[in-house]
């Protein structure tokens, strides 16, 4: 598949997910025989670990179909980035989705500040500069839009093996939001 047509199947299997309408493939055990062998997955996703955001879900995929990192905020860390990396270097993946969505608690917590103890704060610290490129008294949501574009750029310039790929044109990152409200993915 070409990376637009992977966008496009990303894009069908949010449509399929926000209609209700899942198709459910590539979930038996014929699929996970299938994958003993190795993987292929055609998308990376950085998402948050919010429990209301599932991307096998919100895409409609099967297994082995999305190499998904999940971490509060989606923030391109030492660990999400090297996760990635081996994705794009041994698997053969093509697209690198950062999704942001609506409310993020991670985001909230960075806007209203203080302190969350030595192990958030420094979760958060990945989030400090979606806050400085934001405007004035910006909404969390918009935020978190900042903070996703953010991300997504820092997995070009935190990495040789990512920012290599993507300057090849063999690998495209975009950063998306989700709306929890009706399940729909914005690509931005």
């Amino acid at each position: 598949m070409t990376i637009s047509d992977i966008k496009q199947r990303l894009i069908d299997g949010n449509a399929r997910f926000v209609a209700d309408k899942l198709d459910g493939k590539l979930q038996d055990s014929s699929r996970r025989d299938e994958l003993t062998g190795g993987q292929q997955p055609y998308a990376i996703i950085l998402s948050c670990a919010d429990s209301r955001v599932v991307p096998e879900l919100a895409f409609d995929t099967g297994l082995g179909e999305l190499f998904v990192l999940r971490v509060a905020g989606n923030v391109a860390n030492t660990s999400t980035i090297a996760s990635i990396e081996y994705a794009v270097a041994h698997c053969g993946s093509k697209i690198i989705v950062v999704l942001g969505h609506q409310s993020c608690g991670a985001v909230t917590a960075a806007v209203n500040g203080g302190d969350n103890g030595y192990n958030l704060n420094h979760l958060l610290s990945h989030i400090t500069p979606a806050l400085s490129a934001s405007d004035e008294g910006a909404e969390v949501n918009e935020v978190v839009k900042v903070n996703a574009k953010i991300n997504a750029q820092e997995l070009i310039d935190r990495s040789t093996i990512i920012g290599d790929a993507v300057r090849k044109g063999d690998v495209e990152i975009v950063a998306a939001y989700y709306n929890l409200d009706s399940g729909k993915v914005d690509f931005l």
